[in-house]
């Protein structure tokens, strides 16, 4: 008998530890040319605790600064990629710089590429987040675009980032 109740303390208390511990939540954009270009790579989001890391791997884009932004449309069937539609930018926020004044969270930056046509960027933000209910913030269902050239952080609405070179939707895992 005393054994059962043990085992009832256990279990209750493996329960109660399951339900603190945060879940983690994981989204991938495979990124596919556009454009005519050879860009290519993998964008993973992982929301943990509350705050979304993003990790672009990138190759294929040419040397130097390639905007990239997450667009409000999961659509990457347009050779160009504009099926993407305009940047994501739910709370109607001028075009900016990341977590400068005035920036939308669609906004990610510049990305730089190597001479061989690699690159790399990392976000950490609790502005985002994955197959959450609030549509201000989920990531689910829109594209990560890369642009041709660099943002300005000024241009309204785009930042005249130039062609769209590679699309992905944000799919969650």
């Amino acid at each position: 008998m005393k054994f059962l109740k043990q085992i009832k303390i256990l279990t209750l208390s493996l329960l109660v530890f399951a339900s603190c511990t945060s879940e983690t939540k994981t989204a991938v954009a495979t990124i596919s040319a556009k454009s005519g270009s050879n860009v290519s790579g993998k964008v993973t989001f992982t929301e943990k605790d509350g705050k979304v890391m993003m990790i672009a791997e990138l190759q294929g884009l040419t040397e130097g600064e390639h905007a990239m932004h997450i667009h409000a449309v999961g659509d990457c069937s347009a050779d160009d990629g504009s099926s993407a539609g305009g940047h994501w930018n739910p709370t109607e926020e001028d075009h900016g710089k990341w977590m400068a004044n005035p920036f939308h969270i669609g906004d990610i930056g510049n990305l730089v590429a190597n001479a061989e046509g690699k690159g790399t960027i990392e976000k950490e933000t609790d502005l985002w987040c994955i197959n959450c209910e609030d549509e201000t913030k989920n990531i689910i269902g829109k594209a990560i675009i890369v642009h041709s050239g660099i943002d300005d952080f000024m241009s309204q609405p785009s930042g005249a980032a130039g062609s769209r070179v590679g699309c992905g939707e944000i799919k969650a895992k």
